[in-house]
């Protein structure tokens, strides 16, 4: 790293709290080094009321850009100049880059699961998608599933406070997304989540449900929705093999783990930020085997 470092290094970061944990400040350098480019990615612990300060000190300091994680998406929205269609639908950022002062906010965390979703050779154009969940992740994905073309999305949400701000979603990609048929149901009724997976191309676990301590949880109650066509994904990566996907795969079904995602909207990140692709195969063979 000394050695990289010049007068003229860019700066990345990641925001938000906490981010000691991160993975990204590895994944970003390492592809930095590897294709030359003259940048550095570290981590700040940026509190939810020290958000509007980060974003001016991006300014300052002419910090290229920023991944943003919990719990300041939501309020980083607030001080950007432009935002991409899925992060004005969201209300939210992951991502920010500077050009000469000019911030724009992107959301990747929905373009990188659907990109590791056609990495595996599955595509979400023209199908029929059932979400569980309402929550960032989730709401993430809807969008971008409904911005890459799919047919249909059946949304499950349990009928919390925040219930409503899921119809609210619902009814925004609705508007931005007209010719894809949106539907929202409470996740309390088994027996209609149950026919819409059996009707579905592809179902998607969004919540929390299946990470450890709930790793003996799984979000589908009723197994008989799984059929050998059905592709099932779980956001969940600890453990990486869900009681969800434990059990769709004694189906038959295709599955997908929710390790990738994070791979991909990293991808996504780093082309907005340098221009250049990530050197997508060394990265998962180094981080994420």
């Amino acid at each position: 790293m000394e050695g990289r470092i010049s007068g003229h290094t860019g700066l990345v970061a990641l925001i938000g709290s906490p981010v000691g944990h991160s993975g990204s400040p590895a994944m970003h350098n390492y592809s930095f080094k590897r294709l030359g480019l003259d940048y550095a990615y570290v981590a700040f612990d940026v509190k939810l009321e020290e958000t509007e300060a980060a974003i001016a000190a991006m300014r300052t300091l002419k910090i290229r850009g920023y991944n943003v994680t919990m719990p300041c998406k939501m309020e980083a929205a607030k001080y950007v100049d432009a935002l991409s269609t899925a992060a004005q639908i969201i209300g939210a950022v992951n991502t920010i880059v500077n050009d000469n002062g000019f911030l724009t906010g992107y959301i990747t965390d929905g373009e990188g699961f659907v990109n590791n979703l056609r990495d595996r050779g599955v595509d979400v154009k023209g199908k029929k998608i059932t979400i569980a969940g309402g929550g960032g992740a989730a709401t993430a994905i809807q969008v971008q599933c409904a911005i890459d073309g799919a047919r249909e999305l059946s949304i499950f949400k349990r009928k919390s406070a925040d219930f409503e701000r899921t119809l609210e979603m619902a009814e925004k990609i609705r508007k931005n997304v007209p010719d894809c048929v949106v539907n929202v149901f409470d996740t309390a009724d088994t027996a209609k989540m149950t026919e819409e997976i059996k009707d579905s191309d592809i179902f998607i676990n969004g919540t929390i449900v299946g990470m450890k301590p709930m790793d003996g949880e799984s979000v589908v109650k009723d197994t008989s929705a799984f059929h050998k066509d059905l592709v099932v994904c779980d956001v969940v990566y600890n453990p990486l093999e869900t009681r969800l996907l434990r059990e769709a795969k004694e189906a038959g079904c295709t599955c997908i783990d929710g390790k990738g995602m994070l791979l991909w909207q990293g991808v996504s990140a780093f082309k907005l930020f340098t221009g250049e692709d990530m050197p997508v195969e060394e990265v998962k063979e180094r981080f994420f085997s």
